[in-house]
Parts: C-alpha cells; sequence; structure tokens
C-alpha cells in the first residue's frame, strides 16, 4: 500500500452576500487577524495534513495570498469556478500527485481545530469517506408553499453536516465524475458520495464550528476565539 498523502482543499470563492460586507469575508478582521488565517492555521497545525491548496474569488488571491503563504504547508492559492464543485476541482488540479486523500474545508469555518481535522481524517482512513457533524438540537419542520407545516422529522435521526468532509482520492473523482455526468444538485461533497450508493460516516463534531454568514457570527467567532486565547 503507497504512503498516506493528505491534501487540505480550502473553498474560500463564495461571493459573500449574506455577510453584508464590501469586504470578502474570507478577509473580515478577527481579533487583529484576517478571518482564513484562523482556518489555515488549523490545518497548518495538524499532523495529518500534508499540503494546504486555497480555491479563492479571483479579486480576493493577492490579498488571501499575502497572508496564505506565511504557513509551509500552503502550496498554492487558485481562482474558483463557479460553483462549489467547479471550485474543489480546481483545488484537486492543483494537489500533489502524490495525494491519496483531499479533505475539503469551507475556509469561512475558522472555528476549527486540528483535534477535529485529526479525528475526522482518521475516520476516513479508515473507511474511505468520512465528515464531521453535529445532532441538531432545534425541532425542524417541513415547509408547504404557502408557509404552513407539512411535517416533522424526527430530531434523533437528523445531524448538521460540517467540514472538512475527507474522502480517499479515487472514491471523490468517481464521485464527481458522476455528479458531472449527471449534472446532479449537491449542497456539499458528501451528497455526491451517497449518489455513488458509498457510504459515508459522520464524525461528532463540535457546535463551534460555525461558518460565519452573517454579521452575528463573527461576533460568536470573536468571542470564542478571545476565550480560547
Amino acid at each position: 500500500m503507497s504512503e498516506r498523502f493528505t491534501t487540505a482543499i480550502i473553498v474560500a470563492a463564495g461571493d459573500s452576500t449574506r455577510m453584508g460586507y464590501k469586504l470578502s469575508k474570507q478577509l473580515i478582521p478577527i481579533n487583529g487577524h484576517a478571518a482564513i488565517e484562523y482556518t489555515i492555521k488549523a490545518f497548518q497545525n495538524c499532523p495529518l495534513i500534508d499540503e494546504i491548496i486555497i480555491v479563492a474569488r479571483s479579486i480576493d488571491i493577492d490579498d488571501i495570498a499575502h497572508v496564505a503563504f506565511n504557513f509551509r504547508k500552503v502550496i498554492a492559492v487558485t481562482a474558483g469556478g463557479s460553483t462549489r464543485m467547479a471550485s474543489v476541482r480546481k483545488g484537486m488540479h492543483a494537489a500533489d500527485k502524490r495525494a491519496t486523500h483531499y479533505a475539503v474545508h469551507d475556509g469561512a469555518r475558522i472555528l476549527i481545530t486540528p483535534a477535529e481535522i485529526e479525528k475526522v481524517l482518521n475516520e476516513a482512513y479508515d473507511c474511505s469517506a468520512a465528515a464531521l457533524g453535529t445532532p441538531v438540537t432545534d425541532t425542524l419542520k417541513v415547509m408547504g408553499e404557502n408557509g404552513e407545516i407539512v411535517s416533522t422529522p424526527d430530531r434523533s435521526t437528523l445531524w448538521a453536516v460540517q467540514t472538512p468532509q475527507v474522502f480517499e482520492k479515487e472514491l471523490y473523482k468517481r464521485a464527481m465524475g458522476n455528479a458531472l455526468m449527471n449534472n446532479l444538485e449537491v449542497t456539499d461533497d458528501c451528497s455526491m458520495v451517497e449518489a455513488l450508493g458509498e457510504t459515508v460516516r459522520i464524525v461528532r463534531g463540535e457546535y463551534s464550528n460555525i461558518k460565519l454568514t452573517t454579521p452575528v457570527d463573527v461576533t460568536i467567532a470573536e468571542a470564542i476565539l478571545s476565550k480560547r486565547k
């Protein structure tokens, strides 16, 4: 068996519309540092990660590169595509040929920790596909077209899926190829693997692994990071 080599693909190519800032949310200052810096640092400090590739909007590349190349594992900052799937493909193309696993992560999940990354990686090494997630704590409702409640799913079976999502390379390439060939609309990378009929394991993560989406998330992230220090 060939030696494992794990590439982290950090997707930071979103348009930040819901954040309401002119500045990319990847570059929002959080306690004196660009948001993306916290994400990169977590992967840099995880011993199982061999290289880091960042996929960004073209207009953000220079600013993100200015931060990213302070970390020795970062080998490339490349322009993203028109969709998340296209952006991840750009990251795959920049990866070392030795890569055996991809760890795909949302750049805006800046509170991820090296311990969480290591936990989901070890699970994926065992079963080929794994993702972080947390049990849903709210009661969820399925809504109809007119805003009426249609049904209430059993909360005990529901989990909120996070990133990183980690996949054995050949499995992930098959899953992406299938998604492209069949024009599948997927909301995360696990969905592509599920579409092949393959199994993805969920590893329990932390509720603190939030994604910066709205201004209130910035306030929460600042508070959590201040407490960690």
